[in-house]
């Protein structure tokens, strides 16, 4: 709380100054007399209770003037409000579920850590419209853009290989998550292709969706999973599911290429803890833009106390008028 015009709170003053003139004419000035044939009945009964209840209508004529000062310096309250506008950012996430993406340099597998850390990412960005675009030897839509955070996590996890036929189809992945949003009026849209191989399927070139995507204005930021040099991946043999260690392949050039054409960025993830933080700096360079006006709304608080004092005026009266032998 505080004063819009502070200064009249010195007239508080004024009625310090009376309290004191009243104590000093209880203590000095007043001496009231009465002339009886004998004391004794007023010695023997002490002060009365009225004696005490004269001094009421002063104390209330008092703190009504003492709240009517204060109601006319005019208390208020404020609180800051803000408004926030929130202009997100359409996020499509298009992942490789090919067969290779079994491999166990990740933990628990590369398609597992995909996942994991893609929904981390999802919770992160709750303004941004998303989609779950998927692809392997073909490639379909999990999830529409929608800003249903729920609905996208629980789509992601049941990602799986071995849905769709096998194969990499960089190019068909691409251009289904361009189709996402080609007709979107958000002020950025982005695409986050994640991928382990080579493309070696699909009827759309990567290169023409990269092209396709620059003239939507899409940026891509590319990601190849993969350790470096080899990977234990479970193969299925005559006696049963084995882990061998392969090559592993990632046609980073071409990722690259994707990458620079759209005005994205290329990055390489050779374990859980990399991919970790290259959907943190992606997350960090893709930020909403949030506009925030502040301004306060002020409570006007002179009314209680104009409406204290005016309860202490009409005690003040009722009591002269109901309470006898009151000065």
């Amino acid at each position: 709380m505080y004063f819009e015009y502070p200064k009249l709170l010195w007239l508080l003053a004024v009625p310090a100054l009376l309290v004191l003139h009243y104590l000093w004419m209880e203590l000095r000035g007043r001496k009231p007399h009465l002339r009886v044939s004998k004391a004794a009945p007023w010695m023997a009964g002490g002060a009365s209770a009225l004696s005490w209840l004269r001094h009421i209508p002063f104390l209330l004529r008092t703190a009504a003037l003492c709240l009517i000062i204060v109601a006319i310096a005019r208390p208020r309250s404020s609180t800051e409000i803000e408004k926030i506008d929130t202009e997100g950012i359409d996020i499509t996430l298009a992942m490789d579920v090919s067969t290779s993406m079994l491999a166990r340099d990740f933990n628990p597998d590369r398609i597992s850590a995909a996942k994991d850390i893609a929904i981390e990412f999802i919770a992160q960005r709750p303004s941004d419209r998303m989609a779950i675009v998927v692809f392997a030897g073909e490639s379909y839509t999990q999830c529409p853009l929608t800003t249903d955070r729920a609905t996208l996590i629980n789509l992601m996890k049941e990602v799986q290989t071995g849905l769709i036929e096998d194969g990499t189809a960089i190019g068909n992945g691409l251009a289904t998550a361009v189709a996402r949003m080609k007709d979107s009026d958000a002020k950025s849209r982005v695409v986050i292709l994640l991928t382990d191989g080579v493309n070696n399927s699909g009827e759309v070139s990567p290169q023409t969706a990269a092209e396709i995507a620059k003239t939507y204005g899409i940026r891509v930021y590319t990601i190849g999973v993969g350790a470096n040099g080899m990977a234990p991946y479970p193969v299925m043999t005559p006696w049963g599911m084995d882990v061998q260690q392969m090559k592993v392949e990632i046609d980073e050039a071409l990722l690259k290429d994707i990458a620079d054409v759209t005005g994205g960025r290329y990055f390489r993830a050779t374990d859980n803890t990399k991919l970790s933080e290259i959907y943190s700096e992606i997350n960090k360079m893709e930020k909403a833009r949030t506009t925030i006006d502040s301004f306060p709304v002020y409570k006007e608080l002179f009314g209680k106390y104009a409406l204290a004092a005016l309860i202490c005026l009409l005690l003040e009266l009722v009591l002269r008028l109901f309470v006898r032998r009151m000065p």
